[in-house]
């Protein structure tokens, strides 16, 4: 769809590109048709470790920032307003060329076109396929919507506006670690670690040797890295799905994500699972909570031989599993 848009846009002459030069994508994902802009000159800054390596296996360089001389810029729209804003000015502040805003209505670009157009000059605004997209003129200065520091949120922990959870404790995540026995050895892992609750209330066990947090979002795991003060502490910037380590671990702890953008995607959880049980040694154990409607019972019994509920609320359910094994049961 962004393709469409901004083939239309580019070959229309409503929006153009410098002819020479980097072009910095910002919140690409691995799927983008990017067929519509300029091949070899393309990098994607991008702070999600899935899409990095979706994007690096279609031969598109990648950056966790800017670096060096940008010619121009394209900012794939995020939902979150916050994170949007940060996006939008990170561009600007990154080239003297054009910037372009490219996004859907259901990602709020209809707002953001007005919010922009009270605050900077707005080009070749091209709708179609459900969508915008339009041009920031160069020189614009919006650095009061760069990203800050990270800053506390309700509950006293560091966050940055887009990583999940940012606005406090997730209440799956404060349910898994109600029920965590006071009582934990040897080296644990935190799949899927985000900004770092799980990891915290983890650390509060003093019989664990080692911590891995293991978070495929660059931001979050900053944050984390602020929210945990600890020698044990060890952080990864990865995809759990596929993370590996020297060592088994004993305990490894999951709140799994089950959204792929905005649609349920089970297999994502399933996933979490089977890393869980490659990870583990023999004798560890798994502890994860889920969404009362996700059927992850059938896989954890594929790669465990002992599954037990620890019950849950009317939202989610907890599970603890234990002698895993190398690949699913029959």
């Amino acid at each position: 769809m962004a393709a469409s848009r901004l083939s239309h846009a580019l070959t229309s002459g409503a929006l153009s590109l410098p002819d020479a030069g980097v072009i910095a994508l910002f919140n690409a994902k691995g799927d983008s048709d990017l067929a519509a802009l300029p091949e070899g000159r393309l990098v994607a800054i991008e702070r999600h470790y899935p899409e990095v390596a979706a994007l690096r296996a279609r031969g598109i360089a990648t950056a966790p920032a800017p670096e060096g001389p940008i010619a121009a810029a394209l900012v794939f729209l995020p939902r979150a307003r916050a994170e949007a804003e940060a996006l939008l000015a990170e561009a600007l502040a990154a080239t003297d060329g054009p910037v372009i805003v490219d996004g859907q209505k259901t990602d709020g670009i209809d707002t953001m076109l007005k919010a922009v157009k009270a605050r900077a000059e707005v080009r070749g605004v091209t709708a179609k396929a459900h969508g915008k997209c339009f041009e920031i003129a160069p020189g614009t200065d919006l650095s009061d919507w760069r990203a800050g520091a990270p800053a506390p949120n309700a509950d006293g922990f560091l966050t940055l506006p887009g990583v999940f959870s940012a606005d406090g404790i997730d209440p799956a995540s404060r349910l898994l670690a109600a029920h965590l026995p006071e009582t934990l050895t040897g080296r644990a892992a935190d799949l899927g670690a985000g900004w770092g609750y799980l990891s915290s209330e983890l650390a509060r066990r003093e019989g664990l040797t080692e911590l891995h947090l293991v978070e495929a979002d660059a931001h979050a795991l900053d944050c984390a890295r602020a929210n945990l003060d600890d020698p044990r502490a060890r952080f990864h910037w990865a995809d759990a799905r596929d993370w590996r380590d020297d060592a088994p671990f004993d305990l490894v702890v999951c709140n799994p994500p089950f959204h792929s953008g905005r649609a349920a995607d089970p297999a994502l959880g399933r996933a979490f699972i089977a890393a869980a049980a490659r990870l583990l040694a023999p004798s560890g154990r798994l502890y994860l909570v889920a969404n009362r409607q996700l059927p992850y019972e059938t896989t954890l019994e594929q790669y465990f031989a002992r599954v037990e509920s620890l019950g849950g609320d009317a939202r989610f359910k907890l599970f603890v599993a234990q002698r895993p094994t190398r690949r699913p049961r029959a």
